[in-house]
């Protein structure tokens, strides 16, 4: 497919999308593109990013499932216990095929916005922090902290969203992904090294 402009892919998703999750990607664009004027990226790529994260969600799980296998997605262990995890992946296969998205930097940022993966380029970090902080978001135990952090520290702001994602996962006894264990390690060693 053709490169599409923002307007156009903003004006897909609006159809493709519930409203309170085209009302979440918005946030998470305009709360990525901010993030990029303070840490000196490409705005319109930060832009692009927060608005394709989600574009596999206008797809039920079923659905998500099936076009996985046409693209040769595997669904590993962690996509089976925590289904809702699948667009992430999904997302980049979605972002090229029906929204003619072809730079791999936005691609790659989309893909590991919901578990992060260890040594994120700054646009994958910004990604994944504006999808967890963003204004629409309800207000969740440490979500100030996080606000704060992600505009002074992006690596210090990754591990405290992990830090807050395990605690809750952990408190409602829900199985935590190795992806998401692997960058928390990588992370927690960055901030404990900035502590010494």
């Amino acid at each position: 497919m053709d490169y599409m402009s923002t307007n156009k892919i903003e004006e897909k998703l609006s159809k493709e999308l519930k409203p309170e999750r085209y009302r979440h990607t918005l946030g998470v664009a305009y709360t990525a593109a901010s993030m990029a004027m303070v840490f000196d990226i490409d705005i319109h790529k930060a832009y692009r990013a927060g608005l394709l994260h989600d574009c596999a969600k206008g797809y039920s799980i079923a659905q998500q499932k099936d076009l996985c296998e046409k693209y040769g997605i595997l669904i590993d262990q962690t996509y089976k216990d925590s289904p809702q995890l699948i667009h992430s992946a999904l997302a980049p296969y979605v972002a090229r095929e029906y929204y003619g998205e072809q730079d791999p930097e936005i691609l790659n940022a989309i893909e590991c916005h919901t578990t992060g993966k260890p040594a994120m380029s700054i646009l994958e970090k910004i990604v994944f922090i504006a999808d967890y902080m963003e204004p629409n978001r309800k207000d969740i135990p440490g979500l100030k902290e996080v606000r704060k952090l992600a505009f002074l520290d992006l690596d210090v702001c990754v591990f405290q969203i992990l830090e807050n994602t395990i605690g809750y996962l952990n408190d409602i006894g829900q199985s935590i992904g190795g992806s998401t264990m692997e960058t928390h390690g990588y992370y927690k060693s960055i901030n404990d090294g900035k502590k010494a």
